[in-house]
């Protein structure tokens, strides 16, 4: 049996792991379960909203967003109670979402959410993000913004991409390039399949150029979130604690294998 030493040190351990593992990267959410409706029988689709790490699939408890909602043929339509709440594996609400597809578009689903209070980071953390889902064959419009206060615009095609594509975007805040912005870069581990050789590799890190651009080739088929990261100016004072503001600028993308 353990001496009372050996259980404290493993306890002790198993604190450190896990205040550690907080400090993974974290990565707002909106996935559908497809995204490319083609025929009616795809039209009802589910979207999960959630804040957590992917790679690891762990959740963070998520309040309901300010706003949830999507943006097609120029109107920006709010869905944020229709979202109902779900319990993850390791007890943390995220949001779930039942919605049919009216008719040919390309929808951009987004969300809003309250900031998030990082105890192990002493900040406050937001991420706007958003997902494409195109509709009957309409693509036209994936280049333009939504016009979130930070936001990732694509410059390859959304969607539709193939396993070893190259994506790429271009930073904006407050409607302008930001140049020399993080980018960090994950990949929905669904089922925990993929094992990382080292914690280095869970989470990909680029840098904007001088005009906000990124480019990343994604290595394997599934869903890959591209997080833009900045600190707010002013920060955030919420329920008697201020604290700095880490701002997020979120794009969701699906590669598939050629078969």
């Amino acid at each position: 049996m353990p001496s009372l030493l050996s259980r404290t040190l493993l306890g002790a351990l198993f604190f450190v792991f896990l205040e550690s593992s907080s400090l993974f990267a974290h990565f707002g959410v909106v996935k559908p379960e497809i995204d490319i409706v083609s025929t009616r029988d795809q039209s009802q689709i589910n979207l999960m909203v959630a804040f957590m790490h992917p790679f690891e699939q762990t959740y963070m408890h998520m309040e309901r967003p300010k706003r949830f909602g999507v943006a097609v043929k120029g109107a920006l339509i709010d869905l944020t109670t229709r979202l109902r709440p779900v319990s993850s594996v390791n007890g943390m609400r995220y949001w779930s979402l039942d919605y049919k597809i009216p008719g040919p578009g390309l929808y951009w689903f987004f969300v809003e959410p309250q900031p998030y209070w990082e105890k192990a980071e002493n900040a406050f953390i937001q991420h706007l993000t958003k997902v494409a889902v195109s509709a009957y064959g309409i693509e036209s419009g994936w280049e333009k913004p939504i016009g979130l206060l930070v936001e990732i615009v694509p410059s390859v095609r959304p969607f539709a991409l193939w396993t070893g594509n190259t994506f790429c975007g271009q930073v904006l805040y407050k409607g302008k390039p930001r140049p020399g912005c993080s980018v960090e870069v994950e990949y929905f581990n669904e089922n925990k399949r993929v094992h990382a050789p080292d914690a280095s590799y869970i989470t990909q890190t680029l840098v904007t150029d001088e005009n906000g651009r990124f480019c990343y080739s994604m290595p394997r088929a599934g869903w890959w979130g591209f997080a833009a990261l900045l600190e707010s100016e002013k920060g955030l004072e919420q329920n008697g604690i201020k604290a700095d503001l880490e701002l997020g600028g979120v794009i969701w993308i699906h590669a598939r294998d050629m078969k």
